[in-house]
């Protein structure tokens, strides 16, 4: 059993070489955006969450080597307001309504699904296009929700949704060397 996962993720990997123009191109993107003052938000629903999280702790911290901190908000994270989110308006809006107070035009929101199918993922990343942020998916095989509502989509093609987070974790790590390459940070 746990060959037939390592086999499996790495095709994944090796399919996901095809994506290395596309990562490049959202680090050049989230460079323009972070150093010109931006933001990137994040979100995702269970180990999805973990992915965003660990995206944004790696732009606000560091990737490889120091940088200045960037501007990124996991929006689960605050579980104040998510719980105050839900409690009040329903679990469909808990980020869709984060992304109303924090996104402004020219943010990028990276939304997570390993199903493509969260609603309340779904429904952030409609309201954040509607604000004028750039939105690209994480997801797992297409088609999807997700995807159709997203500006650009990374699709993970596996059967089960732990190899799918594997690869949103490589994919995250890929996006952040992408990123401190386009600022000139060393690695």
């Amino acid at each position: 059993m746990i060959e037939e996962r390592f086999s499996a993720l790495t095709a994944v990997l090796e399919r996901l070489g095809a994506q290395v123009p596309k990562i490049e191109s959202w680090g050049r993107h989230l460079a323009g955006v972070l150093d010109g003052g931006g933001r990137l938000l994040a979100c995702g629903n269970g180990g999805s969450a973990a992915e965003a999280q660990h995206l944004t702790g790696e732009l606000v911290g560091r990737f490889v080597n120091d940088r200045q901190p960037l501007s990124a908000i996991a929006l689960h994270a605050d579980t104040s307001a998510a719980t105050a989110i839900v409690n009040d308006y329903g679990e469909h809006e808990v980020f869709a309504r984060q992304v109303r107070a924090h996104g402004r035009p020219g943010d990028v929101l990276v939304a997570l699904s390993t199903s493509g199918r969260s609603q309340n993922v779904c429904a952030a990343a409609k309201i954040a296009q509607k604000a004028g942020l750039t939105t690209w998916a994480l997801t797992g095989p297409l088609p999807n929700a997700l995807a159709a509502v997203c500006d650009d989509v990374i699709a993970v093609d596996a059967p089960h949704t732990g190899t799918v987070q594997e690869a949103h974790l490589a994919v995250v790590h890929a996006l952040c060397a992408a990123l401190d390459e386009a600022l000139g940070v060393a690695s």
